[in-house]
């Protein structure tokens, strides 16, 4: 099952009854979790976040949206926060497994269900945006509610891209999107008498103004509080701890120090977590110190499937194309062991029984050790870039990195060309299996044998990716011989392996 987690604000923080109606209504639809409900009486705004399943998440955002044009009425509504319709925004985040062009397909059909069936207009934003001017959510949602009933239809900027050119009368409009994940974080500067502060500190930190990438932010007051409200759309490139300390140094140039900050909704622990080594100063710390990580890593049995397609579809560059080899060949050797399950046993196949047997048990090693080779394939390519980082200052540091280069390199190759010998081996038990195991599972052998040999050839490509890198010709031409060779053993073994499931 692959997820997406969607966090629809509503214009509605002070009604018990109507956060209750909308959030009942979103859990109501099956498969759905919802995971927080976030009220702010100043706001007068509910943030409800929920992940379901990537084909019922759009029926449990329009489930939330239709209740909330039912019961909230902007003509009555005040609050700090800007809004523009009863279901302000609704953004649709990619989980593992699922990505950014999923999600814009979930807005856009959310976008027309709503337009069409609801009677509301609909603007699509951010990366679900039609145009570039369409992006920030803040341009569309300029003048809010009462502007943008008087100027709908006026211009490209206010013509929605679904649902009438015409507002609701009481629900407004709706911006319906995709983003990755963001986070709302508020730091509060004390009383209300330094709202003149917060709004230039606000004005200092976000984007839109010079200050930081990735960060929208207004200065606003709160329950008498003055606060620094802020969006952080990118927490890779623009941390919390980076938003904070800018606000407490721009409030310092005015005097004022931080009281007090809040998260709205959830965050990513890893946000937390870089906060916590920063302050603390800790050199060299990654998540795999955590208790609690390696807890769940091994209850989880490892990365989820989910996960590691995520893991390969982000833009690093680890784990790669070396790692996706292994994983092929780890999956082929599984289907040999569910061929070899499928022919022990059987009476027609009890004279092969002893070399199904041991099939299975060759097979089991084999892609446990693919399994393995997943991850240090991606560890080889950090050790590589980390020989690369090497100081190169004087003429022993030069020596030292080139030497490191080397080692890393070779190191990097060898992994690949374990993974190619071991998908060769997997690639003729598949045969075999094709040949003499049961014969209702003769399809099933031959995807593992075509896997295997894609896994062989995906691997050796690594090797040479590796070793065309080396100064060292000799080493150079020894690994990728032996990778050719074992693209050669899985070629000939998928082809009779092939022939042999077309024959029927």
């Amino acid at each position: 099952m692959t997820l997406v987690e969607c966090v629809p604000n509503f214009s509605e923080g002070r009604r018990p009854e109507i956060i209750q109606a909308i959030r009942d209504a979103i859990a109501a639809v099956s498969g759905v979790v919802v995971l927080d409900v976030s009220s702010d009486d100043s706001h007068n705004r509910t943030v409800i976040t929920f992940v379901a399943p990537v084909e019922r998440a759009v029926d449990a955002a329009y489930a939330g949206i239709a209740v909330a044009r039912d019961l909230i009425d902007l003509t009555a509504h005040s609050g700090a926060h800007p809004r523009m319709g009863a279901a302000d925004v609704v953004p649709f985040i990619p989980l593992e497994g699922t990505t950014m062009e999923q999600c814009i397909a979930l807005a856009r059909e959310l976008g027309e269900r709503v337009g069409k069936d609801l009677g509301i207009p609909v603007f699509l934003y951010e990366r679900a945006a039609t145009s570039a001017a369409r992006e920030n959510l803040a341009d569309i949602r300029r003048g809010e509610f009462e502007k943008i009933r008087l100027e709908l239809g006026s211009s490209p900027v206010r013509t929605p891209d679904f649902g009438p050119a015409k507002v609701h009368p009481t629900a407004g409009t709706v911006a319906i999107g995709a983003r990755p994940f963001l986070v709302a974080y508020n730091v509060y500067l004390g009383d209300a008498s330094n709202l003149a502060v917060a709004k230039d500190v606000a004005k200092a930190v976000r984007g839109s103004s010079g200050g930081l990438r990735h960060v929208k932010a207004m200065g606003i007051e709160v329950d008498g509080q003055a606060q620094v409200s802020m969006n952080l759309v990118d927490i890779e490139k623009t941390p919390m701890f980076r938003a904070y300390d800018m606000v407490r140094m721009e409030a310092a140039a005015h005097g004022v120090t931080p009281t007090w900050s809040e998260l709205v909704g959830l965050v990513p622990e890893r946000a937390i977590v870089d906060a916590a080594a920063r302050y603390m100063q800790l050199r060299s710390f990654t998540t795999e110190q955590l208790l609690e990580h390696r807890v769940r890593a091994a209850s989880n049995e490892g990365i989820s499937l989910s996960g590691f397609r995520a893991a390969i579809a982000s833009s690093n560059p680890a784990p790669g194309g070396g790692s996706a080899a292994a994983h092929a060949g780890s999956i082929a050797a599984a289907l040999v062991q569910m061929v070899a399950g499928l022919t022990i046993g059987r009476k027609k196949y009890a004279d092969v029984e002893p070399l199904f047997r041991d099939m299975a048990a060759q097979a089991a090693v084999l892609g446990n050790r693919l399994a393995e080779l997943v991850d240090l394939d991606a560890q080889s390519y950090e050790a590589v870039s980390a020989a690369y980082k090497l100081p190169k200052s004087t003429p022993e540091q030069e020596a030292m990195r080139r030497a490191a280069i080397t080692a890393a390199l070779i190191g990097a190759s060898e992994v690949p060309l374990e993974s190619a010998r071991a998908c060769a081996e997997i690639a003729s038990l598949a045969a075999i299996a094709a040949a003499k195991g049961n014969v209702n599972a003769r399809a099933d052998a031959g995807v593992a044998a075509l896997m295997a040999e894609a896994g062989c050839r995906g691997a050796a490509f690594n090797v040479k990716a590796n070793v065309d890198a080396l100064d060292d010709s000799a080493s150079a031409h020894g690994l990728l011989e032996a990778a050719e060779t074992f693209v050669g053993v899985a070629s000939e073994a998928a082809a009779r392996a092939a022939g042999l499931v077309q024959r029927g």
